[in-house]
């Protein structure tokens, strides 16, 4: 789960919507769930016996409960389950209601919704990747160096607290995006490629399908407590680190486990077998914007 903050124009939506050109193949089985879903929900193509790409779902910010998490006199699959195994972005996060965004943390905690009615009750799967982006006030300027503010405290709160904080822990990674400076635009420098990007992801990925084995499970983000344990083993100096942003920076033990799982991650990317000082630091400055704007 990632969520990316910054002022207008820095390129969150940008940087979101290209997420899927770096994703992992889908594996034979992922792809079979995938079309089962999508063809419950009665929108898979006629001219496509099985999907073959990860779904991306961007729902606008006026979508309803039911329609995000399912419902219905006879409960179909919502945007949640629709985005299994591939991701649900919600651009400019705050705009949604507030009661709509709770009905997320279940979801992304179990990895399923189950949908009760009258005459069924359905469960169906939502193992997706959770991507948002907001601005950091309703102007958009609140701490740029750049733009002066021109928002109260008091519309702040209040535009800040549309995302409560237990969702907010549910959030692996929180990125917070600079604005682009005119220099860089001009600079002919040529970028690494999404393909390129994707190899290494590719090859993370194959390494952790290895590791977990008669696990049924994927990937890293699906570790339980008990296999965090087995697999996410810090050395000391990895431990002292974890200890003191644990302390200082009042962590939940759910925060505690996703930063080990996306450690375990960054390690991965660089094909190493056990999670070292540099991994876990990484993972810390991932999960510092909700204690630096959510005070």
């Amino acid at each position: 789960m990632c969520s990316c903050f910054g002022v207008p124009g820095s390129g969150k939506t940008m940087l979101a919507r290209r997420i899927p050109s770096i994703l992992p193949d889908l594996t034979f089985e992922e792809a079979l769930e995938i079309t089962k879903i999508h063809s419950v929900a009665g929108i898979l193509p006629k001219q496509l016996p099985i999907l073959t790409t990860r779904p991306f779902r961007a729902p606008h910010h006026t979508v309803t409960k039911s329609s995000l998490v399912g419902g219905g006199t006879v409960p179909k699959p919502g945007e949640i389950s629709l985005a299994h195994f591939g991701v649900l972005y919600l651009d400019e996060l705050t705009e949604f209601k507030k009661e709509t965004l709770e009905v997320l943390r279940g979801p992304l905690e179990d990895r399923t919704i189950t949908i009760s009615r009258l005459n069924a009750t359905l469960t169906y799967p939502c193992n997706f990747m959770f991507v948002a982006s907001m601005n950091p006030c309703p102007c958009g300027y609140y701490g740029s160096t750049e733009k002066e503010c021109t928002c109260t405290p008091e519309t702040i709160k209040k535009y800040m607290g549309k995302v409560s904080g237990p969702l907010l822990d549910r959030i692996d990674m929180q990125i917070e995006v600079a604005p682009v400076k005119y220099q860089k635009l001009e600079q002919k420098q040529i970028a690494e490629t999404s393909e390129k990007i994707k190899q290494r992801v590719d090859k993370a990925r194959k390494i952790q399908l290895k590791r977990y084995e008669g696990q049924k499970i994927y990937s890293n983000s699906e570790l339980t407590p008990k296999l965090i344990e087995a697999y996410c083993e810090l050395d000391k100096p990895s431990q002292k680190i974890m200890k003191e942003a644990f302390q200082k920076l009042n962590f939940s033990a759910r925060a505690y486990h996703r930063i080990l799982k996306v450690a375990r991650t960054i390690a991965d990317l660089e094909e190493k077998e056990k999670i070292e000082v540099a991994h876990i630091a990484e993972a810390i400055q991932y999960r510092n914007l909700d204690r630096k704007y959510w005070k």
